[in-house]
Formats: C-alpha cells, structure tokens, sequence
C-alpha cells in the first residue's frame, strides 16, 4: 500500500480521507468488532492532532499515524485483560486440551492446508471469518494473541503489558493458536 502523501505532516483536515480507510482496515483486523475500530482510529486521529507539531517526517504520514494507532491498539488490549480476569488463560482450556490423547499426542491431527497464502491475505471474507474466530477466544488469548502475532510486540513487552509471565505467555499463545486452527478449520478451511 503505497502513502498518498509526502513524508511532512499535511493539513490534518485532510487526514480522515486520506488514511481513514487504512487506519480502519488496519485497525479491524485487531480488534474484535467495527465500533472499537472507529473508537480507536478517532482517537489516533486526536492523538495526532495534538502531536502534529512533534512530527519530523522521519516517516510517511501514514506510517506515522500507524505507529499512533498501534501504541491505541496496545492500550487497548491492556485494558480488555485487566477488565477480564476470570478467563485468564493459565487453566486447563477443554477445546485445546481435548485435541491430545494421554500421551500429548493429537487425536486427530490437524489438516493440511492447501492454499495460497497472498490470496489469502487479500480475501476480506476469510478475514472475516478469522475476526470472528478471533471474537470467540477468551479475552486474554486474544489480546496476548493480537499483541504478540498481529502486532508483533517483543514478549517481554506483551508479559510486562498483560502481567503474565513468561513461561504463561507461551502458553497461552499455544491455546490461542489451537483455537484459531481450530475454528478456521471447522469455518474455512473446511467448507465446501
């Protein structure tokens, strides 16, 4: 995707039509539902607007509005696993768990996924179907999920953000791979 604009700060009347829709599709492929998405790409908006004069144009402006958004998006999810203690992710979790035999060896091992992973990456339904696998995660295993894989945070960042340790982190990123691998299964990859 290229930048529309060079790399100085423009008029920021400008920057909803010109970035909203990146800002938006970045931001909902993180998030679990529309109206967080434009709760946090209004209040990325915001944060530049105040930080305006701080820009140096080391970057594009989007990437520069980006980087605002991501810090939104940490914020964010630090927020959803304080607010959601109860399914904190260190407990036997049966959807993952059910998968092993006594042996810790799969029941049935997962399939094979023949496809094209840059078409992929471009289908808004499998997208689609990946927020919504996504949504149905427990909180915490989707916020040390998002943090770690979508937004490429360093562990030692997603365990001092979400206060897990670091031997929970993997953990829980095992769970919520399971679970991702799971529903897509059952949702996309095994359709018809």
């Amino acid at each position: 995707m290229t930048d529309p604009t060079p790399a100085r700060a423009s008029d920021p009347s400008g920057w909803v039509e010109a970035h909203g829709d990146a800002l938006f599709a970045y931001c909902l492929q993180r998030v679990r539902d529309r109206d967080t998405a434009e709760d946090l790409v209004q209040e990325t908006f915001l944060a530049a607007l105040q930080g305006a004069a701080d820009f140096r144009g080391d970057a594009a402006e989007r990437t520069w509005l980006i980087g605002i958004l991501r810090h939104k998006l940490v914020d964010h999810h630090r927020k959803r696993a304080r607010e959601r203690t109860g399914d904190a992710g260190d407990v036997a979790d049966p959807v993952v768990d059910g998968a092993f035999d006594a042996t810790d060896h799969f029941k049935v091992h997962p399939g094979a996924w023949a496809v094209d992973a840059g078409k992929l990456a471009d289908d808004r339904e499998f997208w689609a179907v990946f927020q919504a696998c996504l949504a149905a995660m427990p909180t915490r295993l989707a916020a040390v999920f998002s943090l770690r894989v979508l937004e490429e945070a360093e562990p030692e960042t997603v365990c001092q953000e979400l206060d897990v340790t670091a031997t929970n982190l993997w953990v829980m990123l095992h769970r919520a791979r399971a679970r991702l691998r799971t529903c897509l299964e059952e949702r996309w990859f095994g359709k018809e």
